[in-house]
Order: C-alpha cells, then structure tokens, then sequence
C-alpha cells in the first residue's frame, strides 16, 4: 500500500489528534508533521527538504492563518494536493481557498467523510 505523507496545519489539538487518527486508521495517510501556527506551517511546507504529498489546512490558526499557508504553497509542486478544512466552510471561503490554490474544501463539522474519501482516491491515483 502506499502512503501518502501528510501534514496538518490545526491549532486544536483535539481535533488534530482525532483527525490524524480516523485518517491514520481508514486510510493510507501517514501524518509527518502538524503545526497550529502560520508561520511554522509555511516554513516546513515550503522547506527544500520537506517530503510532503497532502496538506490539510485549517483557516483559523492561533497564530496567522490558513489563507497564508496556502499563498504560500501556491507554487508547489505536481504531486502535491492542498486541501482546507474549516468550520468555516461557507460559499465564499471556499471560492478564496479555490483561488488561492486549494485542490479541495471541506466543512469539519459535516465532511468529513469526504475528506476521508478524498484521501483514498488521492492514494488511489498515486498508486496507478
């Protein structure tokens, strides 16, 4: 099976660490890093070195926001998918995250099981 590394930018660490275990457990996401802040998520996840194949991202963060990460990981590159997860998921957020680069948004509270979806197509693809 393949894995796909992930990294999760979520500044609750309840909703990190159940989220990183219902991927961990139903798919073949393997959770490499995960950070609730910023600027710490944008340096890892646009660090030379960094080996990352899905971003998770959440809007509000203790420290910046989403909507930076993912300007900052407009340019990334093939092979990597950038999704946002938000309770904050109204019509408009999710056309500024679809403009910023996200490749997908889902509603915390109500998709998660698309989320989880998403990732075993994405494993899928990567796979063929």
């Amino acid at each position: 099976m393949t894995h796909i590394k992930a990294y999760l930018v979520e500044d609750s660490a309840v909703i990190a660490e159940n989220l990183i275990a219902t991927l961990e457990e139903l798919t073949s996401v393997r959770v490499v890093g995960h950070s609730g802040l910023e600027g710490e998520a944008r340096a890892w996840l646009t660090a030379v070195a960094s080996d990352w194949q899905l971003a998770i991202v959440d809007i509000f963060l203790r420290e910046g926001s989403g909507l930076g990460v993912l300007t900052a990981c407009k340019t990334r590159g093939a092979g990597r998918s950038l999704v946002v997860i938000s309770n904050y998921a109204t019509p408009e957020m999710r056309r500024h995250c679809l403009a910023l680069g996200a490749d997908a948004v889902f509603d915390k509270s109500t998709e998660i099981d698309a989320l989880v979806d998403y990732c075993r197509a994405l494993a899928h693809d990567d796979a063929v």
